[in-house]
């Protein structure tokens, strides 16, 4: 069966069980998505001819409304006939070429009881170009995959920096913090993704949810690496204290990102399960920066996250002013084969 992008005209095949993005992608057309998993609505698109199904039943990305509207979720949709789409890719960075390639672990650094640093050097051979704030996929055994956001920034593209939080019984996640995978070699796909860094002069509010911070920190990175002037405000929740593992690369960055005497960068901590000796903000991040910020249409916000924060964001902020087209989010849901093993086993994104 063949898919054809109406803006495009660009047509692409999808075979019988695989979902439309899963085919785009083979195709090498990064076309928008996030999650993967039907939640964060990302990767919809307005179905103008043919028939599709969903295997596992309507998604949770989609209202009735935008069913009845003809919109599908790319990431679950199935195709019963050729079909025509028109994908909402008019804000995303510009095309970039999906590549497979090999990479050793280079370092893992441990940041915190639970999350650790690690450093990937692709080929020098290789040409590797991404966006600040989009991800890449290692792949796995049997096809499967799981997903990271690269926390460097794109200037150094021959080493990736992720950050990988520890899982009881992660397949990926949990031999990385014996000394052993040192030097081991990966296979890598990317990049991939519509969350990236837009230009412009708008302020930016940065939030983010657990290891969410890192492609946040990628954006921060080549905002401040390039002296770009941007007027960033970010917001990190996370647990307690021993859960801010980047506390003080973020605090440095805050005194970096200073122009003529001007901060460019005001880093807010937040947490939700502090100790009685925190006298930071505390709660749910995203009602912290609601308490704070009371002009957010000004805003270009990123947020990166679990979904039931991303929803948060989606909903509040909109109702705050927050245009949909300065709205950009990244959903870091959990990988359908490790939800299949154990519920809480291994993030899309980690």
């Amino acid at each position: 069966m063949r898919i054809r992008l109406a803006k495009s005209n660009t047509t692409f095949g999808v075979a019988p069980e695989q979902s439309l993005l899963d085919a785009a992608l083979a195709a090498s057309l990064n076309l928008p998505h996030s999650c993967k998993s039907g939640n964060c609505g990302s990767c919809r698109a307005r179905l103008l001819q043919g028939e599709i199904y969903y295997p596992s039943g309507p998604p949770l990305g989609l209202s009735e409304s935008e069913v009845a509207e003809g919109l599908v979720l790319l990431c679950q949709a199935r195709a019963r006939s050729d079909l025509s789409i028109e994908t909402f890719d008019v804000t995303t960075p510009e095309r970039t070429f999906i590549k497979r390639l090999p990479a050793r672990i280079e370092r893992a650094l441990p940041l915190s009881h639970d999350v650790i640093g690690l450093c990937l050097r692709l080929p020098a051979a290789e040409t590797f170009r991404f966006e600040a704030g989009q991800y890449i996929d290692i792949m796995l055994s049997g096809g499967r995959r799981r997903s990271f956001s690269v926390a460097s920034p794109p200037n150094d593209s021959r080493l990736l920096e992720l950050h990988v939080r520890r899982v009881a019984g992660g397949e990926f996640s949990a031999p990385l913090f014996d000394e052993s995978t040192l030097s081991s070699l990966l296979t890598i796909e990317g990049p991939l993704g519509q969350f990236a860094y837009r230009p412009g002069t708008a302020p930016m509010l940065l939030v983010g949810g657990g290891t969410g911070l890192a492609p946040l920190l990628s954006i921060l990175r080549h905002v401040i690496d390039n002296g770009m002037e941007r007027d960033m405000r970010l917001y990190w929740g996370v647990r307690s204290e021993r859960d801010l593992y980047a506390h003080a690369l973020l605090q440095e960055l805050a005194c970096r990102a200073v122009r003529g005497g001007v901060a460019q960068l005001r880093y807010v901590p937040v947490l939700s399960e502090p100790s009685p000796q925190w006298r930071g903000s505390r709660g749910w991040v995203h009602e912290a920066v609601l308490q704070d910020i009371h002009d957010m249409e000004k805003y270009d916000v990123y947020a990166a996250g679990p979904p039931a924060m991303i929803a948060a964001v989606r909903r509040e902020f909109g109702l705050r002013g927050v245009a949909a087209n300065r709205l950009f989010f990244d959903s870091f849901d959990y990988a359908p084969d490790a939800l299949a093993r154990q519920p809480t086993s291994a993030a899309t994104k980690s």
